[in-house]
């Protein structure tokens, strides 16, 4: 799930006017909207509400699983199955259809909401004229010269905005409520923003022969995002992301610790949760991280209730660094950490995000011997931590939903055996 993949984001810039939907459209679209409400009231999605908001307050919980196959949804639910043919009416049909999916086939403890959610219509521009996430090229071509750059702005539509959450109350009326909320980012960590403008191999020549201009270029990083922040909770466009939102780089928001208590109707950062990392500087020795990432990260970490760290960098190797940051509550422990190592870390004071390798799905054939004794793995070096169990960052899984199905059928059953 990614952070280009929100529910219900429709760029400024590719707004198509016409936002007509048929009726034979609206009719697929409500029998689906008609079975997800079904699934959504089954006692399991209750149970799993539960399971995720103990896991995520740190209170005692079976260790939970999901599986999120990422591109590889294209396999599963592929564009010539969709009976829709309006660009919105496929788009919706297609989210449909994967809640329905995960709420009948694949078995993991996704919860099934009841409820669709809309996005704001809305324009982005970037840190320069090229750093757009679509640019391959890293555009800041001289590190003293900053003078080029302009911090991140969101302009929403808000008439736009209107008109797709009114046609989606109309699609739906009596079937499905509908919720305006957003996800305004993936993740907060800088570091790719750092990779858009300078590039890997430019940001560690840069670390030994103009330190100084890493520092200036990071703490624009930092006095951007900041100012992003506010800009959002002054405009009032932040959304609550405590319940059923995918968060950090992998698992839910479950909580009733957020929002804080005074809040009063309009999300502030400190309300929310927030993902920092820093996979793209994973070659960067711990102190060098300390100096040149993490030191510029933290009052942007400060302003948030709590704090999802880590992606694919190895956490082994830095949580002693981040191990005080006080509101950090979910830790990303990836195929390139030291999962028994984490697991001495971490204890029962943080979520232990497990992310096995993907290649267990993506390989050529499944091998479902050593997907169980990877699940196994888990388990015994994790034992006692809050554990969550995310299959994640899938290019392929060969055309066969099955694997998924059957990967999260063996966590079950290894789960079972380990917590009776």
């Amino acid at each position: 799930m990614n952070d280009h993949d929100q529910p219900g984001n429709v760029a400024l810039d590719t707004h198509v006017a016409d936002l007509t939907i048929s009726q034979a459209e609206r009719d697929v679209l409500r029998r689906l909207g008609e079975r997800v409400m079904a699934l959504s009231t089954r006692q399991i999605e209750a149970e799993k509400k539960v399971l995720w908001t103990r896991t995520n307050l740190l209170q005692p919980a079976r260790p939970l699983i999901l599986c999120d196959p990422e591109f590889s949804w294209r396999e599963i639910i592929p564009e010539d199955s969709l009976a829709c043919t309006h660009g919105l009416a496929r788009h919706w049909e297609h989210r449909l259809r994967k809640e329905i999916f995960w709420g009948e086939k694949m078995g993991d403890d996704r919860v099934v909401e009841s409820r669709f959610r809309v996005g704001w219509v809305f324009k982005r521009t970037y840190w320069g004229p090229d750093t757009s996430s679509v640019n391959p090229q890293p555009s800041l071509t001289d590190l003293n010269d900053l003078s080029g750059l302009q911090f991140q702005t969101i302009t929403v539509d808000r008439d736009a905005t209107t008109e797709i959450v009114h046609l989606a109350r109309e699609v739906f009326d009596r079937v499905l409520p509908v919720k305006l909320r957003q996800q305004w980012y993936w993740s907060l960590g800088l570091t790719r923003e750092l990779m858009k403008l300078r590039g890997f191999e430019r940001f560690m020549r840069d670390i030994k022969e103009n330190p100084q201009g890493v520092h200036n270029l990071m703490a624009f990083l930092r006095d951007g995002t900041l100012d992003l922040i506010t800009f959002l909770e002054n405009a009032g466009l932040y959304s609550l992301n405590n319940e059923g939102d995918y968060i950090g780089s992998g698992g839910f928001g479950w909580t009733t610790q957020l929002p804080a208590k005074d809040y009063q109707g309009t999300a502030r950062a400190k309300d929310l949760w927030a993902l920092f990392e820093s996979q793209d500087t994973k070659a960067l020795a711990p102190e060098l991280f300390d100096e040149f990432v993490l030191q510029y990260q933290k009052p942007v970490m400060e302003r948030f209730g709590l704090v999802c760290y880590g992606c694919c960098e190895p956490m082994s190797e830095r949580w002693h660094l981040l191990k005080n940051i006080p509101n950090i509550r979910r830790v990303s422990v990836s195929p390139t950490c030291d999962r028994a190592k984490m697991a001495a870390e971490l204890q029962d004071k943080y979520v232990y995000s497990c992310r096995p390798n993907p290649a267990i799905l993506s390989a050529g054939t499944f091998d479902e011997a050593a997907a169980r004794k990877d699940i196994r793995d888990i388990l015994e070096k994790a034992k006692g931590c809050p554990l969550e169990i995310i299959m994640k960052d899938h290019d392929t899984i060969h055309d066969d939903p099955s694997r998924a199905v059957a990967w999260c059928k063996i966590a079950k059953e290894e789960i079972g055996r380990y917590y009776k």
